[in-house]
């Protein structure tokens, strides 16, 4: 496929330099500035972390060409700063530094989530580990789903978790992308917000069509993706400022402890691009003295860099932890089901039972509280995203981004890193089922298993694994984190041409997400009510999602219901491969991008 006719290459610059004034990217030397260490050249569209978002994998011609010996899986390469015609001469050779693993992350998200949506469609069973659970209702759960429908719902349990924690993380890529275009921060922010409003008015149109006109306002994942998109797009727009501004502060200080001036004074130096802790460009040694411009082997500059960074990751690691935090501390219920009704010798009672039924008493304004932080069914609105509750999933992912493109990072070292990732996150959720810490569901199971006592979540390997979504509590958080990051280190040790060669149904999906979305549900609709239920459908013995108080009619026919979930798949893989290209020929700032 053609290249971008839009763009022009930019030069290979370090990380952008920020105006003393003003919290904005752009390239070019300013006063009072203070650069912060460079980025690896990241993706062009945050909906891809492959250079464009396309079906084909293409270097764009502004892309940095992948270093050989390190040949990293992120789209991060080790010769982002090399000088010279290196790095354009071989710009439409395929790359083998490509940013797969995300992709392939995203498309089998997108694949799992066909799966989950296919169940609603089909209304096959409750939509559910439990019936009646999954959510901080305080209602106990006395009945599991059956076999393959709680590990269905188990497995799809990733796919929002997953889309939030790429979000923030292709927030950094594209960022650091439109850096290197010339954009400014408030352009970002424009963009962020136009983005989110398309979110939130897809979302609002699908709840028009889908019900009829009953609901105005539904929020099934875009509405809150779209509000944290542009929260936290906002956000890294602002710490870049920040971090430049501690960044000189710090340097002031060392200097002051230091005493040295060196050969240049500091107003000199805060206009070179500051580098890692290395002399060494593009496998050569320099001299001090020799260096080529862009180099600074001030070490003190390269101190305040590294001081800086590590305090706005500390304060993204904590702003994290809070934010999923706070659904525990919100909880209406107390987090669990202590009923006032409650008989110690019931089914479900567990040690922690009796340990309290205080609740978070929440205002009842549904637009300036209830909505941000918990689900809601009232009116024209149908929201079970509630944005905030949802916020450190992309909290995480941007943080996720800036360590990425940090520096050049080898597959070893990132499969390493992910790998760790997901230990961390698997001893969190075993800490929440060991210790009633950071659960929604605390005296809500009360299936048979349960009527001996005892902690609840040890009772049987479908209560270990069970989760409140609604919102999100810790458990969840840690468990969705800990599978999402063991697929990007498994998609991390498949080498890059091979991932491209055999994970290209991933991609194509992955790179047309939102395009995806909005085509899938009304083709899952239409085929199950024109074919599948009508043929198949009978009476079920649960309520209609979408018609409160009816029962459903749906379809349990395992054969019927996996074909209607391929038969999508399949109509969508040339959609997708076919929209890919076609947003590659838009301009850089096109809504159809957005898809």
């Amino acid at each position: 496929m053609k290249e971008l006719d839009t763009e022009e290459d930019p030069p290979q610059a370090a990380r952008p330099h920020l105006p003393d004034h003003e919290g904005t990217q752009g390239g070019g030397h300013a006063k009072n500035i203070i650069p912060i260490p460079p980025q690896p050249g990241p993706s062009v569209q945050e909906t891809s972390f492959a250079p464009d978002a396309s079906s084909e994998l293409v270097v764009l011609a502004h892309e940095p060409i992948p270093d050989q010996e390190h040949q990293p899986n992120y789209g991060t390469t080790a010769t982002n700063n090399m000088p010279g015609p290196a790095s354009t001469q071989n710009a439409n050779k395929p790359s083998q530094a490509r940013s797969i693993p995300p992709d392939l992350l995203r498309g089998l998200l997108m694949i799992l989530m066909a799966l989950d949506h296919n169940v609603m469609t089909l209304r096959s069973w409750p939509h559910g580990t439990a019936i009646d659970g999954e959510t901080d209702s305080g209602v106990p759960s006395k009945e599991w789903n059956t076999t393959l429908a709680y590990t269905i719902r188990t497995l799809t349990h990733l796919c929002a978790p997953g889309f939030m924690f790429l979000l923030g993380m292709g927030i950094v890529y594209f960022g650091r992308s439109r850096s290197n275009l010339g954009w400014k921060g408030s352009r970002m922010i424009r963009h962020f917000a136009v983005r989110g409003i398309v979110l939130t008015a897809l979302s609002s149109l699908m709840g028009v069509v889908l019900s009829g006109g009953r609901i105005w306002l539904l929020n099934i994942v875009l509405v809150a993706l779209g509000v944290d998109y542009f929260l936290v797009g906002t956000g890294w727009v602002f710490m870049n400022w920040t971090e430049a501004v501690i960044a000189r502060m710090v340097l002031g200080i060392v200097k002051s402890l230091d005493g040295k001036m060196g050969t240049k004074k500091i107003a000199d130096r805060e206009e070179e691009p500051l580098l890692p802790p290395a002399t060494v460009e593009n496998g050569q040694a320099y001299e001090e003295g020799s260096l080529p411009e862009g180099v600074a082997p001030d070490r003190s500059i390269i101190l305040a860099a590294d001081i800086s960074w590590h305090l706005h990751n500390f304060v993204l690691l904590t702003l994290a932890t809070i934010t999923i935090l706070w659904n525990i501390w919100l909880s209406p219920t107390g987090g669990g089901c202590f009923d006032k009704d409650h008989d110690e010798s019931a089914p479900g009672t567990n040690d922690w039972s009796s340990h309290g039924s205080g609740g978070f008493q929440a205002p009842e304004s549904i637009i300036g509280f209830r909505f941000w932080f918990y689900p809601v069914s009232a009116g024209r609105m149908m929201s079970g995203f509630p944005p905030l509750a949802w916020i450190s999933f992309a909290i995480l992912g941007l943080l996720y981004g800036r360590i990425i493109l940090a520096r050049s990072w080898s597959a070893r070292a990132i499969t390493a890193g992910n790998i760790l990732a997901a230990v961390v996150f698997t001893l969190i959720f075993v800490a929440t089922r060991l210790f009633h810490a950071g659960n929604l569901s605390e005296g809500c199971l009360r299936m048979p298993e349960h009527g001996h006592g005892g902690n609840q979540y040890l009772a049987s390997p479908a209560s270990f694994f069970y989760l409140v979504k609604y919102p999100p509590d810790v458990a969840f958080w840690a468990y969705t984190m800990a599978v999402n990051f063991l697929f990007l280190a498994l998609f991390s040790i498949i080498p890059a041409d091979v991932a491209a060669r055999y994970g290209k149904i991933l991609v194509v999906y992955g790179t047309s997400a939102l395009f995806f979305y909005m085509v899938h549900i009304p083709l899952l609709g239409l085929i199950s009510e024109t074919v599948f239920i009508p043929w198949l459908g009978h009476d079920m013995n649960f309520d209609d999602v979408m018609s409160p108080g009816k029962k459903a009619v749906g379809v349990d026919n395992l054969w019927a219901f996996f074909a209607n979930w391929l038969i999508v798949l399949v109509v969508l893989y040339p959609a997708c491969w076919w929209y890919g290209g076609f947003k590659k020929t838009r301009n850089v700032d096109s809504i159809w991008r957005f898809f």
